[in-house]
């Protein structure tokens, strides 16, 4: 067994901070880069001596075997490319850990590649940004178990903590780990989305101002809605609108517009927001397992309707813009929402869960979802408290189908859903688009409802294309000659 140690390619700002944080943590670490300037800048932030080269050679011979090496560069072609320049230099049993966010398919070619190669391989999701990076992420490595003995003890070390417990496990086979990664990528669409739309609702549908709304955000962050998200959101809603002064320039010349004095920054960001497709790649697999997604869906589609800025302002001239005030008193919307959020994060992380339940069994990874609820615990965007509640509800039944009918949380729901509804209904009445908010109350109603009108769906599908269908009172699979309608 070799003492603690990693080997870092890819030396930007990702993989230089994951590389300081091992080597704080006590572990032998070196580094290498194509870039002169990167690996300077890795050998003057580190506490104490390392190694760091562009020599990729030099690189290899500084680590005890077997190596541990974590390539830190960005998905697609260029994971390949050093893929293909390490395999030849490396030794059986040596461990090689893609920590990007690599498209999971991919991640099972490599995997299987290497291990024809006497290689062993991981797909390492890694969540919590660059501070997460430096100070503690979440970590979701998947692949052979045996070689994550050898590792545990650097991700350990690395990961961020909650009640002494690292935020990081080895959580099945295969491609197991970033298909995890990008489903809690999936599930972080869904509530920035409904977090988004909370925003809309207090500001377009109840005229609340950004210090209010803002507070209103750090008191939901005090109860069972705390999580990373929404904290982050209560501080952008905060955030005042400055404008940096040159000293050495007159006074006034960079003075804010005329009007812009004590506002708020958020005011000014422009209202599209772009994504890199993790979000897309989770309801893209959704669909193929025929695992409804629709929460994770909406807020895909969300991102693209954002996009659509021009288009958007030309049809509010042809059309008129919808948005007004919500009916009644605004503070009956204001009360309902925080209880809304709390039921509409109950479903969205539900959906992302069934998923992973599914493609767990579709593609043999032997995930536990207990363990991924408390790797996602710290260190990642969507780390809340609520995952504890999700933590406890699959350790009670491993075999869960869904979050939803666990006790705990169906407790939960019962007593928030009747605020989902309500702020829907406000909201559409207001002529505010909530369909996050929307799809997650349609998606509760649908997964609670004894008898669905998809008996009508199936009828339709046999009258036109004699798709057959089954019945409630008799066994089998049957077809009809429908008789033309009218006759």
């Amino acid at each position: 067994m070799s003492t603690p140690h990693l080997g870092v390619v890819g030396l930007g700002v990702m993989g230089r901070n994951l590389a300081l944080n091992a080597l704080d943590a006590g572990n032998d670490v070196s580094g290498t880069d194509l870039g002169e300037d990167a690996v300077r800048g890795f050998e003057q932030e580190a506490a104490r001596p390392v190694t760091a080269t562009t020599d990729i050679g030099a690189f290899l011979d500084a680590l005890p075997r077997p190596r541990n090496i974590l390539v830190m560069v960005p998905a697609g072609p260029p994971v390949d490319a050093v893929l293909g320049t390490l395999a030849p230099k490396l030794d059986e049993g040596d461990l090689v850990i893609d920590g990007g966010n690599s498209h999971f398919p991919d991640t099972q070619r490599r995997h299987d590649e290497m291990a024809q190669q006497g290689l062993h391989f991981f797909g390492m999701g890694v969540s919590g940004g660059e501070e997460g990076a430096r100070l503690g992420p979440s970590m979701m490595p998947g692949g052979p178990k045996a070689p994550y003995a050898r590792v545990a003890p650097v991700l350990e070390g690395m990961a961020a903590k909650v009640d002494g417990e690292p935020c990081v496990a080895h959580l099945g086979a295969g491609a197991s780990g970033h298909y995890v990664k990008m489903v809690h990528n999936g599930i972080e669409y869904g509530l920035m989305q409904l977090l988004a739309e909370a925003y809309d609702l207090l500001k377009r549908g109840a005229g609340l101002g950004n210090q209010r709304m803002g507070d209103l955000f750090s008191q939901w962050n005090d109860g069972e809605l705390r999580s990373y998200l929404v904290e982050i959101t209560a501080d952008i809603l905060h955030h005042p609108y400055t404008v940096e002064v040159d000293p050495d320039e007159a006074p006034g010349d960079e003075a804010p517009p005329e009007g812009m004095t004590g506002r708020y920054l958020l005011d000014y960001i422009l209202d599209t927001a772009a994504q890199k497709g993790t979000g897309k790649w989770t309801s893209q697999d959704a669909l193929d397992l025929g695992v409804p997604t629709p929460t994770i869906d909406a807020a895909v589609t969300a991102r693209y309707l954002s996009a659509l800025k021009d288009e958007r302002v030309a049809a509010s001239d042809l059309l008129g813009d919808p948005a007004g005030r919500a009916p009644g008193d605004p503070e009956d919307l204001v009360d309902a929402l925080g209880d809304a959020l709390l039921a509409a994060f109950l479903v969205t992380y539900a959906q992302g869960f069934a998923l992973l339940k599914r493609a767990s069994d579709a593609y043999e990874f032997g995930l536990d979802l207990g363990t991924v609820a408390r790797v996602w615990r710290g260190g990642c965007i969507i780390r809340a408290d609520l995952l504890e509640t999700f933590r406890e509800a699959f350790r009670a039944d491993e075999d869960l189908p869904n979050l939803l009918v666990a006790p705990v949380v169906a407790e939960k729901l019962i007593g928030h859903r009747g605020a989902l509804r309500r702020a829907v209904g406000l909201g559409t009445q207001a002529g505010i688009p909530t369909p996050c908010l929307s799809t997650a109350l349609a998606y509760l109603d649908a997964y609670r409802s004894a008898w669905l009108p998809a008996n009508l769906v199936a009828a339709q599908r046999d009258y036109f294309g004699a798709h057959t269908f089954q019945r409630t009172d008799q066994d089998g699979t049957f077809h009809v000659q429908w008789e033309p309608a009218g006759l």
